[in-house]
């Protein structure tokens, strides 16, 4: 079974960044038929159904592709009652001014960051790993 971890220092230190290939676009899915999208996430917020969805399949399916964002997946177990990962990561890179956007899933915590920013980001993460 799966180690789970909840104490912040030790979600940092065992978070192992890994940048993933390809770029991906938040859009909103209007009134398109949004699971034949296959989306890589999806949630309904007030206003509609945010989607985050590859860029080649955005831009097939006609939305707008001018902020692409590269995905990092932190690989640890986080617990979904942890605290600590989203701030540690948020903080150290809007130090170095890239912006992110976290998704929690059940199993990993996902980091979206401009994709022209990537290895940036990705080398920003490794350092805070190492510091823990």
């Amino acid at each position: 079974m799966t180690q789970v971890v909840r104490d912040a220092r030790e979600m940092v230190a065992g978070m192992t960044p890994d940048l993933k290939s390809g770029a991906y676009v938040f859009c909103a899915a209007g009134d398109r038929d949004w699971a034949a999208l296959a989306p890589l996430a999806m949630f309904r917020e007030a206003e509609g159904v945010s989607l985050i969805l590859e860029r080649d399949a955005a831009r097939t399916a006609g939305f707008p592709v001018d902020a692409p964002m590269a995905m990092i997946t932190l690989n640890v177990y986080s617990a979904l009652d942890g605290v600590g990962l989203t701030a540690a990561v948020a903080t150290a890179l809007a130090k170095v001014g890239i912006a992110c956007n976290m998704v929690a899933a059940l199993n990993h915590d996902h980091v979206f960051v401009p994709l022209a920013r990537a290895d940036e980001a990705l080398a920003t993460l490794l350092a805070l790993q190492a510091s823990a």
